[in-house]
């Protein structure tokens, strides 16, 4: 793709923009308290955008849209539209217990609510998490992006993602992030739009596109469809659904730097609206793909850059390619700035310096940082092989060595108060061998059914350990913070509007 002098000028003039103001609005950070959670001052609409911007990315763009191209179909949607519902969940009944906690990292809350050791084991696999699987993904998906589209080398656009995403965060840290993302989700939505819309006038307008891709857009699949039948849709894909934007330090971290809790509510509400029309503007550009170009694409993941190379016209790409760049960063630098966050303060600070400073807690994270991204940058080119079946598989597949544990632990240690430290570190623990063991025996069963089986193993596992060796006592929080958590009315009507949308949106497109 050429890029005229328009292109470059705008690309130029927006990152010069939004890495300005993000640098200026977190130029006086001075504690672990700023540096991590932006001073707990962050209002409804920089989370609401920021928690978008973080999530949304190549990852999205490249991985979701490949697999509306292929044969899923509008039903990947699911991830998202019954992530919009997750939130509602995760604004009215998980967020008020962070915050009455005070906490800074979400493995923090498992040390009170059991012991150091969960905690410990939790910041682990977060880390490797992190660092080997979702930051190694999401450079890998935003060069494959940057190469589709511009022919640049995916080595290099994999090191020029890195170095500009780091350099920033390590600068600002969670402030930065945010104003970035404000801007940069802004772009993000912006320029998926005007590829939608330019999409639908290339295939021939919307009644036509619905005509024509009619197999494709259907959100309930067959028993037997190989990565996203109905069964899944029951518990497999809540699981990582939950564990993602309930006990996710990446995603989290902004709410837990809200200045109340209604503000940190109106702001996952937001992100829910926000959520909805995302297959919109990702997936259907999918689907137009295989419409169109289908004899051009070897594989899914080209889907969305071929649809932008073709039929975006000269002028407009400059502002496509800050839109695709800006979601990479987003999602970068959330994550860079979240593992950090993890490694300070629930490793170093907890296990290997106790007695540090805070302002040298700053140091150690930005150190972190630019750690965290050298060892991405090494990784993420090597991620090219097909075996994965696309990034965004990869990722989620991924995810269930960690997230099924993660999620009982904390869904138990909520409703059951006695239950003991032995049965969350079991869990946390077993979830690798369980989920593992059912990948390998049973390779044709789609893996979010691997995700529930281990799910209601692990809550097996808990319950009958807490039975057996209860707690004398059930477990008393601290409240570090002195604040209502009565959900506002805003955020109930908010919250029921959400849903009431998710559940026409599964009617019309049943």
């Amino acid at each position: 793709m050429t890029l005229n002098w328009i292109d470059i000028l705008m690309f130029c003039g927006f990152f010069a923009l939004v890495i300005g103001i993000s640098l200026s609005k977190s130029r006086e950070e001075k504690d672990s308290k700023d540096y991590f959670l932006a001073g707990r001052a962050l209002s409804f609409g920089l989370i609401g955008f920021s928690l978008i911007a973080s999530n949304i990315s190549t990852e999205h763009f490249v991985g979701m849209a490949g697999s509306g191209f292929g044969n899923m179909g509008l039903a990947v949607a699911s991830y998202e539209w019954l992530a919009a519902i997750t939130l509602v969940f995760v604004a009215l009944l998980i967020l008020p217990r962070f915050l009455k906690c005070g906490i800074y990292t979400i493995p923090e809350f498992l040390e009170y609510r059991y012991n150091a050791a969960s905690r410990a084991v939790m910041a682990i696999f977060m880390m490797i998490m992190y660092v080997a699987v979702a930051l190694a993904s999401i450079l890998y998906a935003g060069a494959i992006g940057l190469t589709t589209i511009f022919n640049m080398d995916l080595t290099l656009a994999v090191w020029l993602i890195g170095i500009i995403a780091g350099a920033y965060t390590i600068y600002g840290g969670l402030k930065a992030v945010v104003w970035t993302d404000l801007f940069q989700g802004a772009a993000l939505l912006i320029g998926g739009a005007t590829v939608m819309f330019l999409g639908f006038r290339a295939v021939g307008g919307l009644p036509h596109f619905l005509e024509m891709n009619a197999p494709k857009l259907h959100m309930i699949l067959p028993l037997d469809h190989p990565e996203i039948p109905w069964s899944v849709l029951l518990l497999g894909l809540w699981i990582p659904n939950i564990f993602y934007w309930g006990f996710n330090q990446f995603i989290v971290q902004r709410t837990l730097g809200a200045k109340s809790l209604q503000e940190g509510q109106k702001g996952i509400i937001l992100a829910a609206g926000l959520k909805l029309l995302i297959p919109f503007i990702i997936v259907f550009p999918g689907i137009m793909a295989y419409q169109l170009f289908a004899d051009k694409i070897a594989i899914g993941d080209q889907a969305y850059p071929t649809l932008v190379r073709e039929i975006l016209p000269s002028g407009l790409r400059g502002i496509m390619f800050a839109a695709l760049f800006g979601a990479v960063l987003s999602s970068l630098d959330s994550m860079l700035n979240s593992a950090s966050t993890i490694f300070t303060m629930d490793i170093y600070n907890r296990h290997i310096k106790p007695e540090t400073s805070s302002h040298q807690l700053v140091k150690i994270g930005r150190l972190m940082t630019g750690v965290f991204v050298l060892i991405a940058c090494l990784i993420a080119p090597n991620l090219d092989n097909p075996k994965f079946g696309g990034i965004f598989k990869y990722i989620q597949m991924f995810q269930g060595f960690i997230s099924p544990g993660i999620v009982t632990v904390f869904l138990i240690g909520f409703i059951m108060p006695k239950a003991p430290p032995v049965a969350a570190i079991t869990a946390m623990l077993s979830n690798i061998v369980i989920y593992g063991g059912l990948l390998w025996l049973l390779p044709n069963v789609p893996f979010l059914n691997h995700m529930a089986i281990t799910f209601l193993v692990l809550v097996t596992i808990m319950v009958v350990t807490t039975l057996l060796k209860p707690l004398k006592e059930p477990v008393k929080l601290p409240e570090d913070r002195d604040m209502d958590i009565t959900p506002s009315s805003s955020a109930k009507i908010g919250a029921g509007v959400i849903i009431a949308i998710t559940i026409t949106l599964y009617i019309l497109f049943w």
